[in-house]
């Protein structure tokens, strides 16, 4: 996500059109859980490769280690 595409939906929330800015803040929330979501994949791969077990990567993002697992395990 871009700074423009957050700016624009918070300009939005204050503006006129309560509909525009539901718009501009639903495409804000779906873009930052994108980048959020790669992110994270890409840290749960680097602790891996640095030798950090599925439980301790389970504590850091506060989930169960199955479910650290299931999410990254296989790829």
């Amino acid at each position: 996500m871009d700074d423009r595409t957050l700016r624009t939906a918070i300009a939005a929330a204050d503006g006129d059109d309560p509909y525009r800015a539901l718009r501009e803040l639903r495409h804000a929330r779906v873009e930052l859980n994108l980048a959020l979501d790669r992110a994270e994949a890409v840290a749960v791969r680097r602790a891996r490769a640095a030798g950090s077990s599925w439980q301790l990567i389970a504590l850091a993002l506060e989930v169960s280690k199955q479910a650290v697992h299931k999410k990254y395990g296989r790829r």
